[in-house]
């Protein structure tokens, strides 16, 4: 978490989104909400710590015997994600299945959250920004877990594909946001043909699939239809406050749309469309709502 000037932690690449309805009011905590906070927050910290101490120790054997595959650590994250959503008392639902092929998950990027969301329900590999690696706490947890660190260099863009498409081939699924950056979870914004061209290399294209998925936020009754998404210039901290300390219960609701063979499509910008097509569909709704 951050303070101050600290760079801002956000999965994904890109300049920061900011609404142009501004940032929601934020409600009073009160008095139950700061004892919440005060049950919750020791929760989440020996959750999510002992969780991560767990997986390092695990990890000390699996690598020497597996390598690059990681056939165990995966669940122990899986198990802290579900955690930490039952007690910031947030339900989880989702519709359709994660793909089993090897490839890639695509979503839209709603907050900090969504890290937690997709990994509950698929075991994952996230795609970040190098400068995430170096950043206290988060860089430790972002680490530890796999996650694969890019830089926006145009220049290393070989590199980058090298290092996508070993992970891919030891069977990996990875994730990335392709908005390259967060939102309030009420649209969806273009994505960004980048990330897509690694799926092209090397034959690749002839083995993987892309399954798009939109994550969908329901507040808590009497909140702002915004209060979980992160976006712009808001600190994390208070927000991380704001929705532990939150009297009733949220809901997000991932859906899961049928997966895309890469091969199917002519170039990385063609795959692009269609997985924004795909997660923007759910979306629109919402979206004609906010923008009446």
């Amino acid at each position: 978490m951050r303070t101050g000037q600290e760079p801002r932690a956000r999965v994904g690449v890109g300049e920061p989104w900011n609404s142009p309805e501004g940032e929601p009011a934020p409600s009073p905590l009160g008095v139950t909400g700061w004892v919440l906070v005060a049950l919750r927050l020791p929760a989440l910290a020996l959750v999510v710590f002992g969780g991560l101490a767990l997986l390092l120790a695990l990890r000390l054997l699996e690598r020497p015997l597996f390598g690059l595959r990681r056939p165990l650590t995966p669940f122990i994250t899986q198990g802290v994600c579900l955690a930490v959503l039952a007690i910031l008392g947030l339900r989880l639902e989702h519709w359709g299945r994660p793909m089993r092929r090897r490839g890639a998950i695509v979503a839209n990027h709603a907050s900090w959250l969504d890290i937690f969301v997709i990994n509950a329900l698929q075991r994952v590999y996230f795609v970040s920004k190098s400068e995430v690696a170096h950043w206290p706490v988060i860089g430790w947890l972002a680490r530890a877990t796999g996650t694969v660190f890019i830089n926006r260099d145009a220049r290393e863009a070989r590199l980058q594909n090298e290092i996508f498409e070993a992970r891919l081939r030891a069977g990996h699924h990875l994730c990335f946001f392709p908005e390259g950056t967060s939102t309030d979870g009420q649209r969806v914004l273009p994505f960004k043909p980048t990330l897509f061209a690694a799926f092209f290399a090397h034959g690749l294209n002839e083995i993987l699939s892309i399954q798009p998925a939109t994550l969908l936020y329901r507040a808590p009754e009497g909140e702002d239809s915004r209060f979980y998404g992160w976006w712009g210039s808001m600190e994390m901290l208070p927000h991380l406050l704001l929705v532990a300390g939150s009297r009733r219960r949220g809901q997000v609701t991932v859906v899961f749309h049928p997966p895309l063979a890469v091969a199917a499509h002519a170039d990385r910008k063609a795959l692009a469309r269609a997985c924004e097509a795909a997660v923007r569909a759910c979306m629109e709704p919402r979206m004609e709502e906010a923008d009446g």
